[in-house]
């Protein structure tokens, strides 16, 4: 029997299944509830080592891992890349059909399966990310009701040792006074969470190699090194530094027709957090005394974004063999002869 291949729409609650042959014909549809029985029925139904695609969709993760553990070899569709939107008629029948038809045929946009290890580091640095940013809106609204009293901030930071201080020592009528103490409580527990993540994000990652090398770039510290090593995952999937920077979305969009060509903005695919993490380093260092110069020259001509944006791209060339070799030699100590 020849190897089937199988389209899978997938939902957070329910499922459509199409399966075809090598050449295309269907050789059936189910609908299932996502449960992993039901989709172990479906998928014995497949033959041995069936194909299988499915989008990278809200919850895949289960789903994939319980494919691959009966013997099917996954693909993971790039949802960015399917184009829905510009057929007559959509629905999952129609989905989990075309899913079949482009892994058939070769021409699915996939997206890579980070393993299960990986999945989990992720977790931890995506989740201390969020955390950090509600933290913000947090230290926002702090700021916001000082303003409705016209009390002014004395110091920059006002959440450090002296901001605490003006902070105690604030007279709010009492509305405005209870919400701050609410705020500063909350404040509080998320510190206490976001330590905590960090300490168990390091411990993680201690004995890793790229980890610790990237590190030697500076404006890259831990943090920035866990989400650069949890993000971009096994680095030797990217044959060259630019394939790289364009997974990251750091890479101007390219239109090509006859004999016109019009390269726009960067593209913005790939990790949101990768590109905020590297713009945000050069912003503060702009890549150190080895690339500050090229920051300059650039922001002269071109502006502070497009310079950013450029050293951007040159930081994750330097990420790009900090991980693969475990050492950016460039950024090596020079060794002098005795």
């Amino acid at each position: 029997m020849d190897r089937q291949y199988v389209g899978i729409d997938f939902h957070r609650r329910r499922s459509v299944i199409v399966r075809m042959s090598r050449d295309g014909e269907r050789l059936g549809m189910h609908r299932i509830v996502n449960d992993p029985f039901e989709l172990v029925r479906v998928i014995g139904l497949c033959g041995e080592s069936p194909k299988v695609v499915i989008e990278a969709t809200y919850g895949w993760y289960w789903a994939v891992d319980l494919l691959q553990e009966l013997g099917a070899v996954v693909h993971l569709a790039n949802p960015r890349a399917l184009n829905w939107g510009d057929r007559r008629v959509k629905n999952d029948e129609r989905d989990a059909t075309d899913l079949a038809h482009m892994l058939r045929l070769h021409r699915l946009a996939e997206a890579w399966i980070a393993p299960p290890a990986l999945r989990e580091l992720r977790e931890l640095v995506r989740y201390r990310a969020k955390l950090v940013r509600l933290r913000s809106g947090l230290k926002a609204q702090v700021h916001a009701v000082m303003a409705k009293e016209g009390a002014l901030p004395k110091v920059s930071d006002l959440f450090g040792p002296a901001g605490t201080r003006q902070l105690d020592q604030l007279e709010l009528a009492e509305p405005f006074a209870r919400r701050v103490r609410s705020l500063r409580d909350l404040i509080a527990v998320y510190d206490r969470e976001i330590v905590t993540l960090e300490r168990d994000i390091h411990q993680h990652l201690k004995h890793d190699r790229g980890y610790r090398a990237v590190q030697a770039i500076n404006g890259v510290g831990r943090i920035s090194a866990a989400v650069l090593v949890a993000e971009i995952g096994d680095v030797t999937r990217f044959p060259t530094p630019a394939h790289l920077c364009s997974w990251c979305g750091l890479t101007p969009k390219h239109r090509e027709s006859d004999l016109k060509t019009r390269r726009g903005r960067i593209s913005k695919q790939g990790s949101r957090l990768v590109r905020a993490t590297l713009i945000e380093g050069i912003s503060r260092y702009h890549g150190g005394s080895v690339l500050d110069a090229q920051y300059r020259q650039i922001a002269k001509r071109r502006g502070r974004n497009k310079a950013r944006v450029a050293l951007a791209r040159k930081v994750l060339t330097l990420v790009y063999y900090g991980l693969r070799d475990g050492e950016i030699r460039c950024l090596a100590p020079v060794e002098t002869a005795a």
